[in-house]
C-alpha cells in the first residue's frame, strides 16, 4: 500500500509531522498557571522543565544527527518516538510526584531526547530528495515546528487541560504524538546512493562551495572550517535575539502600551504565525534568490525594528506589525540554515553536521530569562530590544562576510 502513496513529496509531509510534534514542547507556556495553582510552585518551578527541555533539544541534536546519519531516519525516528512517549508518559506522573524536579527529569530531560531525537530525522531525508529545491523543501517540513505552538497551546488551554488536567494532557499528547511518529517513521526513507531528480543539474552555488571544501566534509572537517563557525554565531545570535523580543512582546505590549492580556496574546499568535507560515515562503524566495541575500535583507530588516522597538511599537497596529516582522526573521533562520549547511557541506553528514549548528539554538533558552532580567535591573524594556537589535546587527555583518568572503550564495 505505501508504495501507491508514496512520493518524493511524502518525506517533506513526513518531516513536517516529526516537526510538529517536536515542536509541541513549544506549547508548553498553557501548563505553566495550572501548575502553579494545582501544586502552589512559583511560575520559575513551573515554567523550568521547558528551559531545561530547550537545551537539552538543541544539544542533543548533534548525537542524534549522527545516529541519523549511521543507521537511517526510520530507525532513529523510532527511537525518539520511544523517547517521547516514554517522557510524556512519565510527566503525566506528576500527581504522584508532585515536584518541579520530576516534571524537568521526565518532561524536560527524556522529552527532550526524544524530541530532538526525533528532529535530526527532519531535515537530512528532504535534503537529500530535493538537491533542486533544497531551502522550500525543507522550509516546508521544518514549518511544523512553528505550527505546533500555535495549534496545540490553544487546544490545551481551551479544551484539553480544563477537561483532562495537566496529567491527562500530558497522558493523551504522548500517545498522539508517539502514533503520529510511527506513522511518520513509515513514510521517510533516504533515496539511494547517487540518486538525482531527473533532469537536474548542480547549480553554481554548489560548485562554489566544492572549490572551497570537500563536498562531503565530516564533523572533524566542519569544526575545523570558519565558515562553520561564522554559521554558528549567526544562527545563535539571531534566534537568540527574536526569542527574547518574542518573549518580552506581552509584557510590554499590557505594561506600555496599555493592551488586555487577550490583545497582546495577538501579537504572540502574530509572531508564530509568520515564524511559522513565513518558512516555506523564505524557502521559495532563498531557491530563487539565494539563501545569504535572503538572509542579510530579513536580518536586516530584524535589527531595524529591535533596535526602534521602543519608539515604533507603541500602538497596537505598530506592535503587530514589529511582531510579525520578528517572526519573519525567525522563519528565515530556520528555513535557510539546513539548506545553508548542506550547501557548503554536502549531505552525507548533514545530521550531525546541521545538529552542531543548530546546537546555537541553546543560546534561545536563557534569552527569556535574560530579557526579563534586564527589565527588573533597568526598569524599561528598551535596553532589551537593544540588546536583540544588535544581534541581529551582528548576524548581517556575519552574513556579509559568508556571502563575500567565501562566495556562499
Amino acid at each position: 500500500m505505501g508504495e501507491y502513496i508514496w512520493t518524493r513529496w511524502s518525506i517533506p509531509f513526513a518531516g513536517f509531522l516529526l516537526a510538529f510534534m517536536a515542536g509541541l514542547a513549544y506549547a508548553w507556556g498553557a501548563m505553566v498557571v495550572p501548575l502553579v495553582d494545582k501544586f502552589e510552585w512559583t511560575t520559575a518551578e513551573a515554567a523550568l522543565p521547558f528551559t531545561v527541555l530547550f537545551v537539552i533539544f538543541a544539544l542533543i541534536m548533534v548525537p542524534a544527527g549522527r545516529l541519523q546519519d549511521t543507521i537511517g531516519p526510520r530507525k532513529t525516528c523510532l527511537l525518539g518516538a520511544l523517547l517521547f512517549i516514554l517522557g510524556y508518559g512519565l510527566a503525566a506522573l506528576v500527581n504522584h510526584f508532585p515536584y518541579p524536579w520530576w516534571l524537568v527529569a521526565t518532561y524536560g530531560v527524556i522529552g527532550g531526547v526524544g524530541a530532538g531525537t526525533i528532529y535530526a530525522c527532519v531535515v537530512p531525508p528532504v535534503r537529500k530528495w530535493f538537491p533542486d529545491k533544497p531551502a522550500f523543501a525543507i522550509s516546508c517540513a521544518v514549518m511544523g515546528v512553528g505550527l505546533a505552538g500555535v495549534v496545540v497551546a490553544p487546544l490545551k488551554a481551551d479544551h484539553l487541560i480544563p477537561v483532562h488536567g495537566v496529567e491527562g494532557t500530558l497522558f493523551i499528547i504522548g500517545v498522539v504524538g508517539f502514533t503520529i511518529c510511527l506513522f511518520a517513521a513509515w513514510l521517510i526513507r533516504n533515496p539511494f546512493d547517487g540518486w538525482e531528480p531527473s533532469g537536474w543539474k548542480r547549480g553554481k552555488g554548489a560548485q562554489q562551495a566544492k572549490k572551497i571544501i570537500d563536498y562531503q566534509s565530516t564533523p572533524r572537517d566542519l569544526i575545523r572550517s570558519p565558515v562553520f563557525w561564522l554559521m554558528w554565531l549567526t544562527f545563535g545570535l539571531v534566534i537568540a535575539g527574536g526569542m527574547m523580543c518574542a518573549a518580552l512582546v506581552p509584557p510590554f505590549g499590557e505594561l506600555i502600551i496599555g493592551l488586555t492580556a487577550v490583545e497582546a496574546a495577538v501579537a504572540v499568535a502574530i509572531f508564530a504565525g509568520f515564524n511559522g507560515f513565513g518558512r516555506p515562503v523564505a524557502g521559495f524566495l532563498s531557491d530563487r534568490f539565494g539563501l545569504v541575500w535572503v538572509m542579510i535583507v530579513s536580518f536586516m530588516i530584524q535589527a531595524v525594528t529591535l533596535l526602534s522597538f521602543h519608539l515604533f511599537a507603541v500602538t497596537l497596529a505598530t506592535l503587530y506589525i514589529a511582531a510579525a516582522l520578528v517572526g519573519w526573521g525567525l522563519a528565515v533562520v530556520v528555513a535557510t540554515f539546513p539548506a545553508l549547511t548542506a550547501s557548503f557541506f554536502g549531505t552525507k553528514h548533514l545530521g550531525i553536521n546541521y545538529g552542531m549548528v543548530f546546537s546555537g539554538l541553546a543560546f534561545g533558552a536563557f534569552m527569556p530569562a535574560v530579557g526579563a532580567a534586564i527589565y527588573d535591573t533597568t526598569g524599561s524594556f528598551t535596553p532589551a530590544f537593544l540588546t536583540a537589535g544588535a544581534m541581529a546587527a551582528i548576524g548581517v555583518i556575519l552574513c556579509v562576510v559568508l556571502k563575500r568572503k567565501y562566495a556562499i550564495a
